[in-house]
């Protein structure tokens, strides 16, 4: 009999964390997302990219649970998941960080990362054990010297980090990142960046929407485009960015 991983002639196999099969989502006759499929593998950083409305964030939404698929099936760790809802994926490990951030008014940093620590697929954790959870993913992420500020008073980079930790202290194995760069300088995408290997690093699968090419290229283990809501390109990111229909249709001269 084969090990567990390995086929009948030894060779090991990739089992998807997160699959895809289909996926598509209709607004009123509108087809945001068009019979998209893929797979994603324990600790690899997918990157998904595509001009404004390809349905990136559509997918996520799907993904997370916000949205309902139209058609198409997703599997997480080989377990259907399309009748869940989003605080069920939550605590199976699927978290997300969002385009606006929001934090919860009134309360402090540390205080809302508690949230998401108590929250999260760690089980039900007792206050203490979350705020400790809580300061470890605030220390992660840069944030020990807002601690205590009203997260409502940050700035955007602060902010990013809030999101980070936020979703981190949920203990998610698959992490939706979108587009968490917009509006950043060239040293803090830079810093992002680092940011995110450190979590790749920690164990976390993650796919990242994003518009900043030179962070597609320099996390990205494969990429994925979308364009009018449909597949057009996935693979290695240097091969995918110079695909003329990637350049074409998304890229152009913006090329970095």
């Amino acid at each position: 009999m084969s090990a567990p991983g390995e086929n009948a002639a030894g060779a090991t196999t990739r089992i998807p964390i997160l699959q895809a099969e289909g996926i598509t989502k209709r607004f009123s006759g509108l087809v945001s997302v068009n019979r998209v499929s893929f797979e994603m593998y324990e600790n690899e950083i997918l990157g998904l990219i595509g001009p404004n409305g390809a349905g990136k964030t559509t997918l996520v939404n799907m993904i997370s649970g916000t949205l309902k698929p139209s058609d198409g099936e997703l599997r997480f760790e080989g377990q259907p998941i399309d009748a869940l809802p989003p605080y069920q994926r939550a605590h199976l490990g699927i978290c997300r960080t969002f385009q606006v951030m929001k934090p919860f008014p009134g309360m402090s940093v540390l205080e809302n990362v508690t949230v998401g620590a108590l929250f999260g697929r760690g089980g039900e954790k007792v206050m203490a054990k979350a705020r400790r959870s809580a300061r470890e993913w605030i220390d992660f992420t840069g944030l020990s010297h807002r601690v205590d500020a009203r997260a409502d008073s940050l700035g955007g980079p602060d902010r990013k980090r809030l999101e980070f930790a936020k979703a981190l202290a949920m203990e998610p194995k698959l992490l939706l990142l979108d587009e968490v760069m917009a509006g950043l300088n060239a040293v803090e995408v830079e810093e992002v960046i680092e940011l995110i290997k450190k979590m790749r690093e920690r164990g976390v699968t993650i796919l990242v929407i994003e518009h900043v090419i030179k962070a597609i290229r320099s996390l990205s283990d494969r990429v994925l485009v979308l364009h009018h809501g449909e597949k057009i390109a996935e693979g290695d990111p240097a091969a995918v960015l110079e695909d003329p229909r990637v350049v074409e249709a998304y890229l152009g001269r913006r090329r970095q």
